[in-house]
């Protein structure tokens, strides 16, 4: 459902990703872990086709999302770390919109927007100004417009960032329900989650992928800094 395939971005001489592989199968919920700077928003933002990539290819659902990104957009939810929200604009005004600009119509709208208003708990903000609302309201209402149009596939850039751990125990509820129905790539810093909610990890640094592999085989629980640790400065886990 998600592919990468030999991904590359280079600014001038400088390499931001280099040569990234994985897959994320069908009802799979993979964890996509590095230190800051190691090129993981880049990647996201080439597998979403927000930027073209130098070398290689992206794939959402067998699309190829440089020149059939169209398509492959209808079956892509994407939440990008602080992603615009427009202040002004109330949740409710803001579902309109990219429903509208979804072209769906009356009946499917309110369809479509009652249902993530349900998953994402927005009942009682839906006609506040978003710049009024919580980190954790911020990111509900991000998470209800990736979710707007029911896609299959889900790539999400630290959903949790800046979160208290009360509004990212609500935000993990709301992954483990769409884990059942979705395929999701999740971005985060946060080892807890991954041994929480992901099967697989895959994991980068300056760039490149350094492992893919399962949960258990990265290390045992409650130990994952150690095995993070040791692949992010070069060593061999054993």
């Amino acid at each position: 459902m998600i592919e990468a395939v030999g991904l590359s971005k280079f600014y001038g001489p400088f390499a931001a990703a280099r040569d990234i592989s994985f897959t994320v199968n069908e009802g799979e919920l993979v964890a996509f872990l590095g230190p800051n700077g190691a090129g993981k928003s880049t990647t996201m933002k080439m597998l979403t086709g927000y930027i073209a990539a130098s070398e290689g290819e992206a794939r959402i659902a067998g699309h190829n999302m440089l020149s059939d990104r169209i398509e492959g957009s209808k079956r892509l939810g994407y939440l990008p770390e602080n992603g615009p929200l427009y202040p002004e604009m109330t949740p409710a005004s803001l579902l309109e919109f990219f429903a509208d600009a979804r072209g769906m119509g009356l009946r499917e709208r309110k369809q479509h927007v009652e249902r993530v208003v349900e998953i994402c708990d927005l009942s009682t903000v839906m006609h506040k100004a978003t710049s009024k609302l919580s980190k954790g309201f911020k990111q509900r209402v991000g998470m209800a417009q990736a979710l707007l149009h029911d896609p299959d596939v889900l790539i999400l850039d630290e959903p949790t960032a800046g979160l208290d751990p009360n509004q990212i125990r609500g935000v993990r509820a709301t992954m483990a329900k769409l884990a059942e129905t979705k395929t999701i790539l999740l971005s985060t810093h946060i080892l807890q989650e991954v041994e929480a909610m992901a099967t697989r990890v895959v994991l980068i640094n300056e760039g490149r992928k350094v492992y893919d592999g399962t949960v258990d085989d990265l290390g045992h629980k409650g130990q994952l800094d150690e095995a993070f640790h040791k692949l992010t400065h070069g060593e061999i886990i054993s």
